[in-house]
C-alpha cells in the first residue's frame, strides 16, 4: 500500500513484488497532499535549502506493502522454485541445514528438565505447565530452549597454515529450489479444488508441506496458512469447503495455525518474537472465543515456544535462569499472589512467544558470537599499522581490533574509508582480510578504498561461495579478519550463519549507521549488539561532508533545519497532488537534473513510499519508462534497455538493466554480471528499477536522487525512513514535497521502530570475555 492506515506503525520488512494489492492500497490512501511554500526544481527558482516545513516518509508504503510484498515474493518463490528461498545457492542452504543440526544436537545434550517455575501463576503457570507436559512425553511436540548462561565451547581452531579454498560445486548467485513431482502437484491441485482454492497454489503448498501435502491439508485444511500470502479468511473458507460443519472458529487445528501465522506476519515486522498478549489479542480479532486456550494448545503441539527473559540470575532467586523465575506478565504489579502474599516490587517480565526457527538462530548467533569475543588473540602488536591510518578515528578501529575478537564500529558515509584502512592494515600485516557488504554497489566502493577488489565481497556471495575467499579444510571461511559493512541490515538467520562459518581464533568487526533502516528479515543484529555491550563500540568522528552531509546528520539526531546548498545539492519542489508528483518527478530526472547538475537519467534514482499508488513505484515507473524508454514490454512487460531490479530472494535487490530475452528467460546485465531469469520467475522477481522504496534502496547510493513524498505518505512518516532515503545521494537531492508539515514531526518525533527480539538478553546473559578463564 501506498500509505498505513492513520495512526499506524510501519512495518520495516522488505519490499517485493506487491502489484496484487495495489488498488486495495490506493482506495486506503486518503489524506490529501499539502501544499508547503515555496520551491522550486534542479535548475533554478525555488529554495536550493533542506526541506524544514514539511515531506512524507513513505515508510507507510515499506510498512504493510513490505510486509505483504515480502509473503507475495516469497509465494511466487514458491510458485517458480519449489519453496520460499532464504538464500541463493545450494550451499547456503546446506549450511543453515548443519546450523540447525548442530542448534538441535547441542540443545538436545543439556540434561534434565527445567526444575523452576514454582512461582509463577496465570499465563506464564499455565504455558510453563503445557512445555512441562510435553518434557514428561504426556503431549507431543513442544520445547523450551533457556537462556544459555555458560561460556560458549570451543567449536574448531584456526588452521595454522592457509590450506586452498573449498569452493562449494554447482552454480553460484542463484535460488536454490525444491523439487515437486508431477503427481503430488496434481494431488494438491484436486484438493485445492475440491476446497475452492486456486490451483497456483498447488506448486507452492506441495513445496512447503511435502510430499504429503494432500493428505495434511484434507486433514488439516488450516495448514494452507503455511503457505506465504494465504490470509486466513482465504484459509478458513478452504477449510468450511472441505470440513463442512465440523469445523469453527474454536477448532484446535484453525488456533494453532493462526497463531503460527500471527509470528510469520511479526517477522515479516522484523520481531522475533511476540508478547504473548499481543499474541492472544490478534486471536481475539479472528474470532477465537479463548485466546489463551488456544496459546497454551499451540505450545503443546510445538507450534510455537515460550520464553521469560530479564530477570537477573544474581538477584537471590533460588533454582533457575534468568527466564524462569517471573511473575506472570499481566500481573498487576502489586505483588499479590506470591508466596505468603509478601509484596513483589520487581516489574513484571513479559512472556514472549516464538517460531523455532528464529529462537535457534538468536541463540547460535549469541553463542557464536561469545565464541568469537573469547577465542581471539587479545593484544596484538599493531601500532605501526595504526600509526600509518589516513585518520583518528581509522587508527582507533585498528588498535580497537588488535585487543578484541569481537568489535562494533558505527559512523555515516565518510566514516566506510575507516573500516576499509582496516583491511588494508590487516593484510600489511600477513593476516587474510575481508570485507562484505549488502550490495554490489556498495562492495564495489569498499573494493576502491581498499584497493584491490579481491577483498570486498558481498555478503550473500561470501557465504554462498560465489565470491570471496572460499572455505577452508574445516569448513571455515578462510579469513583471519571479517569485516562486515552494512551492519544494520544484517537479519538475525543471515548472522547466525556467518558467526558459524568462523573458525576460533577470527576477528569480526560489525560496521555500520544506526540511523538507516533496519533489515529485510528479522531481527537487529547491530543494535542488539550495540545494545548489549558485547564488545568495544569504535564510533567515527569523520562527518559527513558538504550540505547533503550536514543535512543528513542532522536529521539522525532529530532535527531538520535550513541547510546552505549554494551549488543546488538539496532542492525543494513542491506538489499539490500525486499527480503533479509523478509529472515533476520526471521533469527532474529526465530534464532538469541532466542540464543543471550534469548527472543522466542512469544515474538518477527515484526513491518514493512503496509500490502501489498513484505516486508509488508502479506509477513511477510506468511514467519514467514511457519518457526515457518507451515500448511496448514485449517480454512480460519489459523493453530491451529497461532499467529494473532483480530480487533473487526476499530481501535482496541487484540493479540492472534488460539484455534481452527468449525461450530460456529474460536476460539482465546486472552490474556486469549476466543474469538469465526463466520466464516462471520473471512476474516475480523482475521490476522496473527507475523508482525504488527506501528499503530497496538501502545499502546502495547514486550520483543523484529524487525522493518523492506525495501527500498521503504522511502517515508513515518515521526518522529512519527520511535518514535512509536522504542519504542515497552522493552530489545532489530534490524532494518532490507534498505533505506539509509531516516531515519535521517525523523527524524529531517517530524514532526507529522497535523490534521484539531476545538477541539482546542473550548476549547480556553471556559471561565477560575471558571470564571463565582464570589468572595464573
Amino acid at each position: 500500500m501506498t500509505a498505513l492506515d492513520r495512526g499506524a506503525t510501519p512495518d520495516p520488512a522488505a519490499e517485493d513484488d506487491e502489484a496484487r494489492e495495489a488498488d486495495e492500497a490506493r482506495d486506503e490512501a486518503s489524506a490529501p497532499a499539502g501544499t508547503p511554500g515555496g520551491g522550486g526544481d534542479a535548475e533554478g527558482g525555488g529554495d536550493a535549502a533542506a526541506p524544514a516545513d514539511g515531506d512524507a516518509d513513505g515508510a507507510g508504503g515499506d510498512g504493510q506493502d513490505g510486509e505483504a510484498g515480502a509473503e507475495r515474493s516469497a509465494e511466487a518463490d514458491a510458485d517458480g522454485a519449489g519453496a520460499p528461498a532464504v538464500s541463493e545457492a545450494e550451499a547456503e542452504l546446506a549450511a543453515q541445514r548443519e546450523l540447525r543440526e548442530r542448534i538441535e544436537e547441542r540443545k538436545a545434550a543439556k540434561n534434565g528438565p527445567v526444575a523452576a517455575g514454582a512461582k509463577l501463576s496465570g499465563s506464564a503457570a499455565d504455558l510453563l505447565a503445557a512445555v512441562r507436559a510435553v518434557e514428561s512425553g504426556e503431549k507431543p511436540g513442544a520445547a523450551f530452549f533457556d537462556s544459555p548462561a555458560s561460556a560458549p565451547a570451543p567449536r574448531r581452531a584456526a588452521p595454522a597454515a592457509t590450506p586452498a579454498p573449498v569452493r562449494p560445486s554447482g552454480p553460484a548467485g542463484q535460488p536454490a529450489e525444491r523439487s515437486v513431482s508431477p503427481g503430488t502437484a496434481a494431488s494438491v491441485e484436486a484438493v485445492l479444488a475440491q476446497g475452492g482454492a486456486p490451483k497456483t497454489l498447488a506448486h507452492p503448498a506441495a513445496a512447503t508441506l511435502g510430499e504429503q501435502a494432500a493428505g495434511i491439508l484434507r486433514e488439516d485444511p488450516w495448514q494452507l496458512l503455511s503457505v506465504p500470502g494465504v490470509r486466513p479468511e482465504q484459509a478458513d473458507g478452504f477449510a468450511r469447503a472441505l470440513l463442512g460443519a465440523d469445523c469453527g472458529p474454536d477448532d484446535e487445528r484453525r488456533t494453532a495455525a493462526l497463531v503460527g501465522w500471527v509470528l510469520e506476519r511479526a517477522a515479516l515486522r522484523g520481531h522475533t518474537a511476540l508478547d504473548a498478549t499481543e499474541v492472544r489479542a490478534a486471536l481475539a480479532e479472528r474470532a477465537v472465543s479463548d485466546p489463551e486456550a488456544a496459546v497454551r494448545h499451540a505450545v503443546a503441539e510445538g507450534v510455537v515456544l515460550v520464553f521469560q527473559e530479564g530477570l537477573d540470575p544474581a538477584s537471590g532467586e533460588d533454582g533457575g535462569t534468568a527466564g524462569e523465575e517471573t511473575r506472570d506478565a499481566e500481573d498487576t504489579g502489586d505483588g499479590a499472589g506470591r508466596e505468603g502474599g509478601a509484596p513483589d516490587e520487581r516489574e513484571p517480565v513479559p512472556v514472549l512467544l516464538g517460531l523455532d526457527r528464529y529462537a535457534l538462530a538468536e541463540e547460535a548467533l549469541a553463542d557464536g558470537l561469545g565464541r568469537i569475543v573469547n577465542s581471539c588473540e587479545k593484544g596484538a602488536d599493531w601500532s605501526d599499522a595504526a600509526a600509518a591510518a589516513p585518520s583518528p578515528s581509522a587508527r582507533e578501529l585498528i588498535l580497537t581490533a588488535a585487543t578484541a575478537g569481537l568489535v562494533a564500529h558505527s559512523g555515516g558515509e565518510s566514516a566506510r574509508a575507516e573500516p576499509a584502512a582496516l583491511v588494508a592494515a590487516a593484510h600489511g600485516l600477513g593476516l587474510r582480510a575481508v570485507g562484505t557488504t549488502h550490495s554490489v554497489d556498495g562492495a564495489r566502493g569498499l573494493a576502491a578504498a581498499v584497493g584491490d577488489p579481491r577483498f570486498a565481497v558481498v555478503l550473500s556471495d561470501l557465504l554462498s561461495g560465489a565470491a570471496g575467499p572460499g572455505r577452508d579444510a574445516d569448513g571455515a571461511l578462510a579469513v583471519d579478519l571479517l569485516v562486515v559493512l552494512d551492519a544494520p541490515q544484517l537479519d538475525v538467520e543471515t548472522g547466525a550463519m556467518l558467526v558459524e562459518a568462523l573458525a576460533d581464533g577470527t576477528r569480526l568487526v560489525l560496521s555500520g549507521d544506526p540511523g538507516v533502516l533496519g533489515s529485510a528479515g528479522a531481527g537487529r543484529v547491530f543494535a542488539d549488539v550495540l545494545a548489549a555491550r558485547a564488545c568495544p563500540v569504535v564510533v567515527s568522528r569523520t562527518p559527513d561532508p558538504g550540505p547533503l552531509g550536514e543535512l543528513v546528520s542532522g536529521i539522525g539526531i532529530g532535527e531538520l533545519g535550513q541547510v546552505d546548498a549554494p551549488g543546488k545539492e538539496i532542492v525543494i519542489v513542491p506538489v499539490r497532488d500525486a499527480g503533479e508528483a509523478v509529472h515533476r518527478t520526471v521533469q527532474l530526472v529526465a530534464d532538469s537534473v541532466p542540464r543543471a547538475i550534469g548527472v543522466p537519467p542512469s544515474d538518477t534514482q527515484v526513491i518514493t513510499v512503496g509500490h502501489g499508488g498513484s505516486a508509488g513505484t508502479t506509477a513511477l515507473n510506468a511514467a519514467l519508462k514511457q519518457r526515457l524508454n518507451p515500448g511496448p514490454g514485449r517480454f512480460g512487460g519489459f523493453d530491451p534497455g529497461d532499467r529494473v531490479v532483480h530480487v533473487p530472494a526476499p530481501g535482496r535487490v541487484v540493479p540492472g538493466s534488460v539484455v534481452s530475452a527468449d525461450a530460456e528467460g529474460l536476460r539482465l546485465d546486472c552490474s556486469g554480471t549476466p543474469v538469465l531469469v526463466r520466464p516462471e520467475r520473471v512476474e516475480s522477481s523482475v521490476r522496473h528499477g527507475w523508482a525504488l522504496s527506501a528499503h530497496q534502496a538501502a545499502g546502495m547510493r547514486w550520483p543523484a536522487v529524487v525522493v518523492v513524498l506525495p501527500g498521503d505518505a504522511a502517515p508513515g512518516l518515521s526518522r529512519p525512513w527520511v535518514y535512509t532515503a536522504f542519504s542515497r545521494g552522493e552530489r545532489h537531492l530534490s524532494v518532490v514535497h507534498g505533505v506539509d508539515q509531516a516531515l519535521p514531526r517525523a523527524v524529531a518525533e517517530i524514532p526507529v521502530q522497535e523490534r521484539t527480539t531476545r538477541l539482546r538478553p542473550l548476549l547480556e546473559a553471556l559471561p565477560a570475555p575471558d571470564a571463565a578463564v582464570s589468572p595464573a
